[in-house]
């Protein structure tokens, strides 16, 4: 394949990873803007040359008299099928362009937070709640503020699928946000299953690296059922979520002077914290490193799965405003007034 080819058919599928995230038609201008978001810069001209060889292809179609397109089914097998080899790290490559995105300032408790949407039938949403309190009200989860839309409305860049409503949990990946705003670098390593016992962290069982991977991988994990969150509440021990982290030691004040003030905002996320060099759950860090361990921002929906509440899951995939977020607790209350028990 040619240079030119593989330069073109790299552009389409970023359209289309645009298109797939809505229901609404869009035109070259809005698509166009939304390529930013993905690191990508195409004029509304170019977007419109690529969207007529799309259409030739059966990969979008077009809706009335204007440009909008939406994908096709077609589209969508693409998006799952192309290019492997140059998707192959882009779970880093989605942290990096999210924690740039993540403009939330615990000071002010303003600006945008990290969130993964996860889409529930609203049939099973009730039974999903159930299952997602102990992880909520546990802590394991980066926070206990939540993001929620009904069919039709909008969670941050994603729209919720008809019958079907969408929850947006707080991203670990709002600490590399809040660390590279401060002006700490940090190294995102893997994401794995971490075993606790007694309630304290011991070791990862398994582990994929970001960035040798195609997929996030607590999709995988969760998908692969994997999890044993709600033993872990129950038991002290078994298997979460987790993702591990290294930054340079000379920058350890700031960073727990950071997280110490995200965690005044209801925003956690740090299960354990090594000291220069050395490992923390039995991970070995660079020399001068200091590793963190943080719990996964998919837990509670992972304890949902083990519950037999399937869902959609599109993790670390947009972002929200602070100030639209609510407690889980405040969430519950609003489907109980809204779903009285006869």
């Amino acid at each position: 394949m040619s240079f030119e080819r593989r330069d073109v058919d790299r552009k389409i599928l970023s359209i289309l990873k645009v298109l797939q995230k809505q229901q609404d038609p869009l035109g070259g201008r809005l698509i166009a803007q939304q390529l930013k978001d993905l690191g990508v810069t195409l004029s509304e001209r170019a977007v419109r040359y690529h969207l007529k060889i799309m259409d030739e292809r059966g990969l979008t179609s077009l809706m009335g008299n204007q440009d909008g397109r939406v994908i096709t089914d077609k589209g969508v097998a693409e998006i799952r099928n192309a290019l492997v080899k140059d998707k192959v790290g882009f779970a880093i490559t989605k942290i990096e362009l999210l924690a740039f995105r993540t403009t939330f300032d615990h000071r002010t408790r303003l600006g945008a937070v990290p969130l993964n949407v996860s889409f529930f039938s609203e049939a099973d949403f009730e039974r999903a709640l159930v299952a997602m309190k102990p992880a909520f009200d546990s802590g394991f989860c980066v926070s206990r503020l939540v993001a929620f839309g009904r069919s039709g409305e909008r969670i941050g860049d994603l729209m919720v699928p008809r019958k079907q409503v969408g929850l947006g949990t707080v991203c670990s990946i709002v600490i590399n946000g809040s660390l590279l705003k401060a002006g700490v670098p940090m190294d995102s390593r893997f994401s794995g299953t971490l075993q606790l016992s007694n309630r304290k962290p011991m070791r990862f069982t398994e582990i994929i690296h970001y960035n040798g991977c195609s997929l996030d991988p607590s999709e995988i994990f969760i998908k692969a059922k994997m999890t044993s969150v709600t033993e872990t509440i129950s038991t002290g021990g078994g298997e979460i979520l987790a993702n591990f982290r290294e930054i340079p030691a000379l920058c350890l004040p700031l960073v727990e002077e950071v997280i110490s003030g995200l965690k005044s905002a209801g925003i956690n996320g740090v299960i354990a914290k090594g000291e220069p060099s050395e490992a923390v759950c039995e991970t070995a860090v660079e020399p001068n490193k200091v590793g963190l361990v943080l719990v996964g921002g998919l837990n509670p929906v992972a304890a949902a799965q083990e519950a037999g509440v399937e869902a959609e899951n599109h993790s670390m995939s947009t972002v929200v405003d602070f100030k639209d977020l609510i407690t889980f607790a405040e969430l519950i209350g609003e489907r109980s007034k809204n779903n009285p028990v006869p």
